[in-house]
């Protein structure tokens, strides 16, 4: 099978790009709309059409799925070292051009109902094709090279998207933080690998997951500081990661994100750029599983189920709606990465593995609902906070059902999608490490306490009255929610592990039911308590918050990372590192370039009376020249 047509997936929203940026001025708004959904749906078309190709025509030989590799060499260094160009077609690339793709159309199509009447309309459409492209560009890629450069193209696409409001201080603030966060993040994926090109002589991910291949044979070939040089790569490439992931302590740039339109909210914390360092992990799964017994992946996993908890309990305490629905985002992924880090990987044993993508998969829908659905709300009363809102059930039905959906899927509740995929994390981990099993299970009762914290704050509540009557969204921002809400009811049922495993030959995957009824209780006391101190207006929950003392406000003031970062940044690397390097340079590096150039024009201001423009002057001075010359040839010739 010829996956060449492949390409065209990412290159059709790279042409709505162009069109829509060349013609920004000349397009109207309406037909700009048109052009980003048209050019999503034929992407989106594409994708599912490439899915049930490969999954149930002629993915899989002998019982084990194939990998279909298009690929151009680019660049060439030495006879095995060279950067391609291409796609590479294979369990989980294809399942993230669906995720990618439904996502993307659905915030497009959202989008023409959100943004009607903004005054950077074909604008945002244009960049909205660009976030698209490089998303698809990356999970497409066929090497760490190439996946590193849309990794930055997605960087610059969200850099343009928070910071749309540009005209807010606010949002270009949070626009160069996620940037300069992101970058420093992406220094240590650039330096692992180049590692790893340099010790195995290939970036190519068919050779470096081959586990009858060098790379992973030969991880213990160079050593340093106690642990293997390929180790050290793959920690710094996980580095990169967490950063683009949210991961703890790089989490500080995602609430920040929240600055701009609530459909990029959606488009980066649902199933985009948040998950590529998901993505990134899974994709050179077989290096971290083998190399050094797995080294890197137990940091993997350590990381995923502690920013999982912080992220839940920060969650808990915040009012923005659109914040609270962020640190739900990280949360969730520490989800992912825990699973990522506890898995095998023959068989049943890459039961998280499996998980890992199954969640990546439900969560980028019932999240994008959620995302959707607060801007739906944002809509109708014109503001973020909780404070405003209440009782919007008898005015808005369509977005209370959907919603809640989404609610009781990220809650775990059956038979919603997010029932499955967390329950097949908790198994993996209970089966795995019992320490990381339990702190899965505290955070899946956290997340059911602040979804429906904020589910019975926003739909129920105090009956707010409002200055506007709020109304329903039009049909082209609840047609996405109805859509999505969909996909999480029934999500769930897809067989994953049919389909997406480690080894790749897939296997029968069981409910364990002793776990799960461990996993519903918790979450059940989680929306029983939400139900008991926010369903109707009372002073239970300032009690019970005011019960932590000072840990309820360092989690509402999120443990004063935005501070130690502003200190760090600002009062150390501004002020006692780059202010004195300044000096230096501008004192010195400066001066003394300027000094020359300045003895240079005084110089020439006292010689350019040499240039008389009389001939006969320069006919002497020539003669003179030479005569001097012959002179001292003659003087040195006889002596």
């Amino acid at each position: 099978m010829n996956f060449t047509y492949v390409i065209l997936i990412p290159l059709i929203p790279l042409i709505s790009f162009l069109v829509l940026g060349i013609f920004n001025k000349k397009i109207k708004p309406g037909v700009s709309g048109y052009i980003g959904v048209a050019a999503l749906s034929t992407s989106t078309a594409l994708s599912f059409y490439t899915a049930y190709q490969y999954f149930f025509a002629i993915g899989k030989v002998d019982g084990v799925y194939q990998t279909f590799v298009q690929k151009t060499t680019w660049m060439n260094f030495t006879d095995t070292l060279a950067i391609d160009m291409g796609v590479l077609v294979d369990p989980i690339s294809v399942m993230m051009l669906i995720v990618v793709s439904i996502i993307s159309l659905m915030v497009h199509i959202y989008s023409r109902g959100y943004m009607k009447g903004d005054d950077g309309y074909t604008r945002f459409f244009a960049f909205l094709g660009l976030f698209s492209f490089s998303m698809f560009g990356l999970v497409l890629a066929t090497n760490l090279f190439q996946i590193y450069i849309f990794w930055e193209l997605v960087g610059v696409s969200s850099y343009l998207l928070i910071g749309y409001y540009y005209t807010k201080t606010s949002a270009v603030a949070a626009a160069k933080k996620a940037f300069i966060v992101t970058r420093f993040a992406d220094l240590g994926f650039l330096i692992g690998i180049l590692i790893i090109g340099y010790y195995t002589g290939t970036y190519d991910f068919e050779t470096l997951n081959n586990p009858e291949g060098s790379a992973i044979l030969n991880w213990a070939s160079t050593s340093f500081m106690g642990l293997s040089v390929i180790t050290w790569a793959l920690i710094l490439i996980f580095i990169g990661g967490a950063g683009k992931s949210a991961m703890f302590p790089l989490h500080i740039w995602l609430p920040d994100a929240m600055e701009g339109p609530t459909p990029v909210s959606a488009l980066i914390h649902a199933a985009t750029m948040v998950v590529a360092g998901v993505y990134l992990v899974a994709r050179l799964f077989p290096m971290y599983y083998f190399v050094e017994d797995g080294f890197a992946l137990n940091i993997v996993a350590y990381v995923g189920a502690f920013s999982s908890l912080f992220a839940a309990i920060i969650a808990i305490t915040q009012t923005d709606i659109k914040r609270v629905l962020a640190f739900s985002t990280m949360s969730q992924l520490g989800y992912m990465m825990l699973a990522l880090g506890v898995s095998g990987y023959d068989g049943h044993d890459g039961v998280g593995y499996m998980a890992s993508m199954f969640h990546l998969f439900t969560h980028a829908m019932f999240k994008g609902l959620l995302f959707l659905g607060a801007g739906s709300v944002i809509h109708a009363v014109h503001s973020n906070y909780l404070k405003d809102m209440g009782g919007l059930r008898k005015y808005m039905p369509i977005t209370n059902i959907t919603f809640l959906i989404a609610a009781l899927a990220i809650s775990g509740v059956f038979p919603l999608s997010g029932f499955w995929s967390k329950d097949e994390i908790l198994v993996a981990a209970f089966e795995h490490n019992k320490l990381i099993y339990g702190v899965g299970v505290f955070v899946a009762g956290l997340t059911a306490f602040y979804m429906f914290r904020l589910y019975f704050g926003i739909f129920w509540g105090k009956d707010t009255k409002y200055e506007h009557e709020p109304h329903e969204s039009p049909i082209s921002m609840t047609f996405p929610l109805m859509v999505l809400a969909l996909i999480s009811i029934v999500g769930g049922f897809i067989p994953f592990s049919e389909f997406i495993t480690p080894d790749k030959a897939g296997f029968e995957a069981h409910l364990n039911i002793p776990l799960a009824i461990v996993a519903t209780i918790v979450g059940f006391t989680g929306i029983g308590l939400a139900y008991i101190f926010y369903k109707k207006e009372n002073d239970l929950a300032n009690k019970f918050a005011n019960a932590f003392g000072p840990f309820n406000k360092w989690a509402s003031d999120k443990f004063y990372f935005d501070e130690i970062y502003m200190f760090v940044t600002k009062k150390i690397l501004f002020k006692r590192v780059s202010a004195p390097i300044a000096y230096f340079d501008k004192k010195y590096v400066d001066g003394t370039m300027e000094g020359v150039g300045n003895k240079t024009v005084v110089l020439s201001e006292k010689i350019k009376g040499i240039q008389s423009g009389k001939v006969q002057d320069y006919a002497f001075a020539f003669i003179a020249g030479v005569v001097i010359i012959a002179l001292v040839f003659i003087y040195l010739w006889t002596n």
